[in-house]
């Protein structure tokens, strides 16, 4: 639970963070060609609107802002992904182009994915019942007993005085 909560918190600064070190690695790996500089340009809004997007889809689900802690699928895609991001920001160019796709394809994976989940939990469950002539129909809602809040308890004893 404390890994998922640590990404919880962690979604929104790796919008910010993960552009900045795909900048700050072309610089001290040597990026290289005005290619790559244009690449970099391409990359990191690209970087940056996607977390950004990943972290609101992710938050939209109720079972992540009740636990305050994403699924285990998303821990999963989320911290490969970002390893994918970080390994990318090193330049090195035998494995630059596959990285890059991987990246892309972690990406539109993660959103499917995240999509998928905010469907599952807003639709919520319909059960179908059918009557013996087989009529289906939607039961009615069954609602959750209140739990009884006792407040504040006065007592006043009486003390009969002799007459």
């Amino acid at each position: 639970m404390v890994l998922r909560r640590l990404f919880f918190r962690w979604m929104f600064p790796a919008a910010v963070v993960l552009p900045l070190w795909l900048f700050v690695g072309w610089i001290v790996f040597s990026g290289g060609s005005g290619w790559a500089l244009l690449w970099l340009f391409v990359a990191m809004p690209a970087v940056f609107v996607s977390q950004l997007l990943l972290s609101l889809l992710v938050r939209a689900r109720g079972s992540v802002r009740e636990s305050r802690a994403v699924s285990w699928r998303d821990a999963v895609g989320i911290g490969l992904w970002h390893l994918v991001i970080v390994a990318l920001g090193l330049f090195d160019s035998r494995v630059f182009f596959p990285l890059l796709v991987l990246s892309v394809v972690g990406a539109l994976v993660l959103f499917w994915s995240s999509l998928a989940q905010v469907w599952n939990e807003a639709r919520g469950a319909v059960t179908v019942l059918h009557a013996t002539d087989g009529t289906a129909y939607i039961p009615a809602p069954q609602e959750r007993p209140q739990q009884r809040v006792d407040g504040d308890v006065i007592v006043v004893s009486e003390s009969r005085r002799a007459e």
